[in-house]
């Protein structure tokens, strides 16, 4: 069941997007090919332009620091699982401390790397990668699948922690909601938002047998969803019958 996921501010937006995006270079890197590894170099140097943002890091500690508190509170429920709790808040103290120790501006080591920076000044280029370009590269990917992997690693080890906090935070978000069954009549869906909790994401799911996606507008005060009819080589169309799909509203 394909599920879409809408972010209510620009602070979720880039963390999906950084999801998003450290999933296919950790995906890429387990890989021997060459040409896995040059996907993941090209969907690394996108994660350091995002993590460029001098506040994301005390953003995520802040959080991380936020939900360690709400989480040592509830520790004194008698309803809660200890069991349960304690592992989760042993990780979210980990991760925080792996941050906190990071360098002030994640990925500064890396941009310290002159043969980095110059693929990636290369890498913004159709076609700026090519052997002619840029040789020390294509020398690079001549080498074993064992070296390639290991200076990806060795790179990314110096982001990590960003990954590791920002898959927390996340997964808080996703696991806060409640899902509903909701019927888009002749697919199209409205709701307005309110509560004591501001949601800040929205999922979506919609059953596979269905031709249709969500096209989403929603923010902090309402939702609108409109479904359209899935074509590959038309101009897309509202779609026009009803639709069951599941909503699931994620705060922290």
């Amino acid at each position: 069941m394909p599920t879409y996921e809408f972010p209510f501010n620009e602070r979720i937006r880039t963390l999906l997007r950084l999801e998003d995006l450290f999933s296919k270079v950790l995906l890429n890197i387990e890989s021997k090919q060459a040409a896995n590894h040059h996907n993941a170099i090209i969907s690394f140097f996108q994660i350091l332009d995002l993590i460029d943002r001098s506040d994301l890091k005390s953003d995520l500690v802040q959080e991380l620091d936020r939900q360690k508190a709400i989480l040592t509170h509830l520790s004194d429920n008698p309803n809660i699982d200890l069991s349960v709790l304690e592992p989760i808040l042993d990780n979210i103290n980990a991760v925080s401390t792996e941050l906190k120790n990071a360098p002030n501006k994640p990925g500064q080591r890396l941009r310290e790397n002159e043969w980095l920076m110059t693929i990636k000044q290369r890498a913004v280029i159709p076609g700026g990668l090519c052997e002619f370009d840029l040789p020390s590269y294509h020398y690079w990917l001549e080498q074993s699948a064992e070296q390639r992997q290991h200076d990806l690693k060795a790179w990314m080890a110096n982001i990590i922690p960003i990954y590791d906090a920002l898959k927390i935070i996340l997964n808080i978000i996703r696991g806060s909601g409640k899902k509903t069954q909701i019927t888009a009549n002749r697919g199209a869906y409205q709701q307005m938002l309110g509560g004591a909790k501001t949601a800040q994401m929205l999922s979506i799911q919609v059953d596979d047998t269905l031709t249709c996606y969500p096209e989403i507008s929603a923010n902090k005060y309402a939702i609108n969803i409109r479904f359209i009819s899935m074509s590959q080589s038309k101009k897309p169309q509202p779609s026009e019958i009803d639709v069951p799909f599941n909503l699931t509203l994620g705060n922290l």
